[in-house]
């Protein structure tokens, strides 16, 4: 079934981080946009023009009915890409059209603790299942980001550890000394003290890092079931969106 379609109005953009821009839609879309109740609440936005369409895949980082307002991040890159140049460029006004949203992830409040790791592509959907957490939540919040600066203000409960990894430079100018099956972000959360009981686990970033490293060490290594690990590939390095769902698919393909 066809995704329901939304065509809604950039209110202002908000410069979070050197490399992180976050836009506010709304408008007269807005009443026809239903929110989805997932934390990890994806839409495919459209670029282009009807002969040269693209979609984008973006995750909602917040939906306020009260201030009739929808938020998406979006990792900018200088001119690299299509989405990023958009979102560091758009004025108040334009309009942006976006299919969903879709999702299958939120917290599950039941578990023991709780496990979130990540590069930029995953701090929104992060940010958003965190939020959801109880005030008692214990676990840790890895990220993967450039450096310092590329550090972002998230509301995490006391008890969970926030780990910052810097790899050194941005997701398009590292080398291949710290990225794919040498990113940071594998070591960072290999190291980590594995709490007693039974975990949930959200890791998404870039796939050669999470699905050909850390899903093996926390389905097999770990035991952790497959309901209670969301472990898979935002993007792969060195491909568009295009080719990364091809990837995806002849992964996929492979593993049956």
């Amino acid at each position: 079934m066809a995704k329901p379609t939304t065509t809604l109005t950039v209110l202002r953009t908000q410069k979070l981080t050197p490399h992180m821009v976050r836009v506010f839609l709304g408008g007269h879309g807005f009443d026809s946009f239903t929110p989805s109740a997932f934390s990890d609440s994806y839409v495919k936005i459209e670029f282009g023009t009807a002969d040269d369409l693209v979609l984008r895949t973006y995750t909602i980082r917040s939906y306020d009915s009260k201030a009739r307002e929808i938020a998406i991040d979006f990792v900018v890159h200088g001119d690299a890409g299509i989405a990023g140049p958009w979102a560091a460029s758009v004025s108040a006004g334009a309009e942006i059209t976006m299919r969903g949203p879709g999702g299958a992830f939120s917290p599950e409040i039941s578990a023991d603790w709780h496990l979130y790791a990540g590069d930029e592509s995953a701090i929104p959907a992060i940010s958003a299942a965190v939020e959801r957490l109880s005030p008692d939540a214990i676990g840790y919040l890895v990220l993967e980001v450039g450096g310092v600066e590329d550090e972002i203000a998230i509301n995490t409960p006391n008890g969970i550890v926030v780990n910052w990894v810097y790899r050194g430079a941005s997701s398009d100018l590292v080398g291949d000394e710290s990225a794919g099956d040498n990113a940071p972000l594998i070591a960072a959360v290999r190291a980590l003290e594995w709490l007693p009981g039974s975990p949930q686990v959200f890791i998404h970033g870039e796939a050669q890092a999470v699905m050909h490293n850390l899903r093996s060490y926390i389905r097999k290594d770990r035991g952790v079931p497959a309901g209670s690990a969301s472990i898979s590939g935002y993007w792969r390095r060195g491909r568009t969106e295009e080719g990364f769902r091809v990837w995806k698919s002849e992964l996929a393909a492979s593993e049956r």
